[in-house]
């Protein structure tokens, strides 16, 4: 099994060298890694939503999926696995952003970017489509930048979307995927 995951990475990695490598790519991916940093973006609009009296329960939900990712991906499972990132194990030094420093499986901007892309859709709010897109974005560059295997950013998604269905369930008592 782990040798099968193994060579989807390695294809992944190969098609997105091969084909999807582009100048304009090398710029922006980056600044869209980048609104993932730290969850900010994400943070700052469960801020803005926890502000607004009207949104304060979608704060609270999108709040609790983004604390439930951080423990569970960056906080345990990272540290159980302590999985080396690809550019690491590919000897790939001519990275385009900053070499992060943590393990690699899951990805955590990914993760946090599900949670708050679950969350959003799960209560159909305002915006769903819009997070989801950004969300899409950040998981696509976490390996187009090299610092993700696909496999990190699907269990980054997974986790996302669990986390999003159980902060929901949490203040809602249901749960619509």
């Amino acid at each position: 099994m782990i040798s099968r995951l193994q060579i989807m990475d390695i294809r992944v990695w190969t098609f997105i060298e091969g084909h999807l490598r582009y100048q304009i790519l090398d710029r922006i991916m980056p600044k869209v890694t980048k609104l993932g940093n730290g969850g900010i973006v994400w943070i700052a609009l469960s801020i803005f939503l926890l502000i607004n009296k009207s949104y304060r329960v979608y704060g609270y939900i999108v709040a609790t999926a983004l604390i439930l990712a951080l423990v569970l991906g960056e906080g345990i499972i990272k540290h159980l696995v302590r999985r080396a990132r690809p550019f690491i194990v590919m000897n790939d030094s001519n990275l385009l952003i900053k070499c992060p420093v943590t393990y690699s499986f899951p990805s955590g901007h990914t993760a946090s970017s599900f949670a708050v892309a679950g969350a959003f859709n799960m209560l159909d709010a305002r915006g769903g489509i819009y997070v989801l897109i950004i969300a899409l974005m950040i998981a696509f560059s976490r390996c187009y930048l090299k610092v993700h295997y696909f496999t990190d950013v699907l269990m980054g998604i997974l986790l996302g979307l669990l986390c999003s269905a159980v902060s929901v369930w949490i203040f809602t008592g249901t749960i619509s995927i």
